[in-house]
């Protein structure tokens, strides 16, 4: 009965939550990711295990000899789903929908990490099959950033067809064609038999999206769903049997707590540390993750190895003195509203672990108020800003680049109002000097000196509760052969197979 579900050649995949668009430039999360990475291509991509970029639509490239011309040379014979050319003139559309607010399709966004490209001062098809991007200045983070999603092509036929409905309506070039997505149910895409790197051995693929966890599990030991991803920690146990395969996978994953440097308590530096050393990040890490995670130092995640600061402690547990931060801020029992979401990309246990941070939180004098969503709402609430309405907010992040998050999140630049995802609204001019440099720094060693500085800064301003470094897992029936888990997080499923 659990195989008649789950049909040979089909795979099912239970997903953390509904996907908000399956378009690739107007989304930020990857529980959306893991679908549209099967259905588009970038011009480059990950190579498998790693995130080292190699050639996708792109075959080759050439920069400049002062890093700021890069020159595409792409992949002939290359159609998207609905049966257009993949050409430059495509690949130009793609980047002005994006970043020229005078493009005529340029409302069928927003397009929330464009920030990735703000470098790019234009993009021109000097061929039929070349493309050339002129840089503002030396961005060495540019070619990863086209392996990310924001990066992929979408079909510009299809979206001249559907307009602002295209998020619902995807076309790109990947290894599955979309099929239907039915809301709360399913998004099915079918194997594309015509695919540039060779047809995918699996005949559809249906995602799911099962936002309570403990349903996930149950659905997965009853075979309703062959691939479970973000299993829960105390969940593990129960596929330790040859039914099933658990798989583990590091990668560069922070998770944290967005203080609200603007107003209230956080707006005091003392009480944001007061926050850092009142909750117990290795109980949460041993108890409620089950070791599936490390304590978290700092904004940046230890998979960045050449990046990353390793002469940063995290914050010990030290409720004695988080209460006398809170005393000397004249603050020693400072209201908070705190959200957490039910679930999402990343987000581990989150309401397990907000309720261990709400305890640890009340045990220094903080009187802490949990407001929960579900995710999608959640993301609606956060992203736009902290301002008025919360003073903490649980968050994680995935990132291709130590210079993603940071820029994104931390500048003074990247405050809602301004596009960014700083919703806590924290600023230091040091910051932003040394993040700007970083990413137009053409040495790596000179790149890795500035994050390093830039983290040391960052964890005494404490604008987060640095929480996790999160190790990702995922489980498979027996049925399922050729699955493995990316360091970018995504999911790639054309080299699948299910029996």
């Amino acid at each position: 009965a659990a195989q008649a579900q789950t049909p040979p050649g089909v795979l099912v995949v239970g997903q953390i939550a509904e996907p908000q668009a399956l378009d690739p430039h107007a989304v930020t999360a990857v529980n959306d990711f893991r679908i549209l990475m099967n259905v588009y291509d970038g011009l480059v991509r990950y190579a498998s295990g790693t995130l080292e970029v190699e050639p996708a639509l792109a075959t080759d490239w050439t920069i400049s000899d002062d890093g700021t011309v890069y020159t595409f040379t792409l992949r002939e014979g290359v159609s998207f789903h609905d049966g257009s050319p993949f050409d430059a003139e495509a690949v130009v559309f793609n980047f002005e929908r994006m970043l020229n607010e005078d493009h005529p399709y340029h409302d069928t966004g927003p397009f929330p990490l464009s920030f990735f490209f703000s470098a790019i001062q234009s993009v021109e098809a000097t061929g039929d099959m070349e493309v050339t991007f002129t840089l503002d200045a030396p961005y060495a983070p540019f070619l990863s950033n086209l392996a990310y999603p924001t990066g992929l092509i979408v079909s510009p036929a299809a979206v001249m067809e559907h307009g602002q409905d295209f998020g619902r309506n995807p076309s790109g070039t990947g290894a599955f064609t979309f099929t239907e997505w039915r809301s709360n149910e399913a998004v099915v895409v079918e194997a594309n038999p015509d695919y540039w790197d060779g047809a995918p051995e699996l005949q559809a693929v249906v995602f799911r999206p099962i936002t309570d966890a403990n349903t996930r599990v149950a659905e997965m030991l009853a075979g309703g769903i062959d691939v479970m991803v973000e299993v829960p920690p105390v969940a593990l146990s129960e596929f330790s049997g040859d039914s099933f395969t658990v798989h583990e996978q590091a990668g560069p994953h922070v998770w944290f707590l967005i203080l609200n440097a603007l107003e209230g308590p956080f707006a005091d530096v003392r009480v944001r540390q007061a926050a850092n050393y009142a909750i117990n990040k290795e109980a949460i890490v041993n108890d409620v993750l089950e070791g599936t995670a490390e304590v978290a130092a700092g904004p940046t995640p230890p998979a960045f190895a050449w990046a990353y600061n390793d002469a940063l402690e995290p914050y010990p547990y030290d409720p004695d003195r988080a209460r006398a931060l809170l005393a000397e801020a004249g603050q020693p029992n400072p209201e908070i509203t705190f959200y957490v979401t039910e679930g999402g990309s990343g987000m581990l246990d989150p309401v397990a672990m907000g309720t261990a941070m709400q305890a640890d939180l009340e045990a220094v004098g903080f009187d802490v108020t949990i407001e929960t969503y579900e995710w999608n709402t959640f993301l609606g609430e956060v992203n736009p800003g902290l301002e008025g309405k919360a003073d903490a907010a649980q968050m994680a992040w995935m990132t291709n680049d130590p210079d993603t998050l940071p820029y994104l999140a931390l500048r003074t630049a990247a405050w809602p109002e301004e596009g960014g995802f700083n919703s806590g609204y924290y600023s230091n001019p040091e910051v932003d000097a040394l993040l700007e440099e970083a990413r137009t720094a053409t040495d790596q060693d000179r790149r890795a000196e500035l994050y390093r500085e830039m983290q040391t800064i960052v964890q005494e301003d404490a604008p987060w509760v640095f929480v996790a470094n999160w190790v990702q897992n995922a489980v498979t029936s027996d049925q399922v052969e050729g699955f493995g888990l990316e360091p970018s997080f995504f999911l790639l499923l054309d080299d699948v197979v299910k029996n």
